[in-house]
């Protein structure tokens, strides 16, 4: 199976990749806010964000200066069709596994499963 169209291996890590929702259901976001969200250090979130910033899908506006100094934090246009493009190829992804998948059982499971229902239909029949 090939990679869809829009999947985005910038995008795709987890936590960046839960950075980016988060920023979709918004405007602007606070870096405190992001960080309580997400549970990450400061370090770890600093780094995600330069990186999504480099790739131009961020915006990162500090403000104020000294102990009242915040960041704060948008997806660019450009990050949101990368966002977007991205959460379309995975559910291309999710919805190309088939039925089987999406039922939790394999097809070879199916013969197992209506054997053992006709034992215990037998076993119930028989008083057992």
């Amino acid at each position: 199976m090939s990679t869809p169209s829009g999947f985005d291996e910038l995008i795709h890590p987890s936590t960046r990749l839960s950075v980016v929702a988060l920023l979709a259901a918004t405007e602007w976001a606070d870096f405190p806010f992001i960080r309580d969200s997400l549970s990450l250090s400061d370090s770890a979130l600093s780094k995600q964000l330069h990186t999504l910033e480099e790739a131009g899908y961020l915006e990162i506006r500090k403000e104020g200066g000294g102990r009242k100094r915040r960041t704060k934090v948008r997806l660019t246009s450009r990050g949101r069709t990368a966002f977007e493009g991205h959460v379309a190829a995975l559910r291309a992804i999710v919805e190309g596994a088939g039925p089987a998948a999406s039922a939790g059982q394999a097809p070879e499971d199916t013969g197992a499963t209506a054997a053992t229902t006709q034992q215990r239909q037998h076993h119930a029949k028989a008083g057992r």
